[in-house]
């Protein structure tokens, strides 16, 4: 798995929309998905918009094979998601890479990219950011660092999917990042989930990378505005 970023990133649409809140750009290999469709129950009709938006992807598959390969890692992606959002979640993205590392086969590595919004109580940013993980119970490798946006806290979980998940039992990789907002009473929470976690180190730069692209401030032009993504 290759983490290269370069030029190869997507610019979340919430910059091309009125209001305040976060910029952010993703590398190649992720795909922003619809949150309430996804977490809707099965025959809902929020369901069954998903199953309209997911069409044109099924039918330009090369074969039989590949669709049901999709379909599968969208059922994963779903549990994922339910096993993993809170209240504040607000984007999600798919993430699907090729293993090209040595014994990797070629083999599809998913993941899973969430955007959650966190109120805390008013401190200085750097206060907020160090607060953020004091009392965190599992988390490894607490990092405090400064990005563009300003101070940072990044730290990692393995737990151990439930057996109501629906999920594999194997240990589920979360990759944290936690980044004040100037208003001083809330941060976004950037999560990076995978079960692939001998790749840690590969998720661990593709989560700080993303990281380093976080804006609350419009990056391009002063009279375009960003919402709460």
């Amino acid at each position: 798995m290759t983490t290269a970023f370069a030029s190869n990133v997507t610019v979340h649409p919430s910059a091309e929309e009125p209001g305040d809140g976060v910029w952010f750009a993703v590398p190649t290999g992720f795909t922003s998905l619809p949150l309430p469709a996804l977490v809707a129950p099965t025959g809902s009709p929020e369901a069954a918009r998903m199953d309209e938006s997911l069409a044109p992807v099924l039918a330009s598959a090369p074969d039989e094979l590949s669709r049901q390969e999709f379909t599968a890692t969208m059922t994963v992606v779903q549990r994922m998601l339910r096993s993993v959002q809170t209240d504040g979640t607000a984007h999600c993205a798919v993430g699907l890479h090729r293993d090209d590392g040595e014994g990797g086969n070629g083999t599809a590595l998913l993941s899973l990219f969430t955007i959650s919004w966190v109120d805390t109580s008013w401190a200085p940013r750097g206060v907020t950011a160090a607060r953020a993980l004091a009392t965190a119970e599992g988390h490894t490798r607490i990092e405090y660092a400064e990005v563009p946006c300003g101070p940072a806290a990044f730290s990692e979980t393995v737990r151990m999917p439930t057996t109501e998940s629906g999920l594999p039992r194997k240990p589920l990789l979360q990759i944290h990042g936690h980044l004040p907002h100037p208003d001083g009473i809330t941060l976004v929470l950037l999560t990076l989930s995978t079960t692939a976690v001998p790749h840690r180190e590969q998720y661990r730069a593709l989560l700080r990378q993303i990281a380093h692209t976080v804006s609350f401030d419009d990056p391009f032009a002063p009279s375009r505005g960003g919402a709460r993504s």
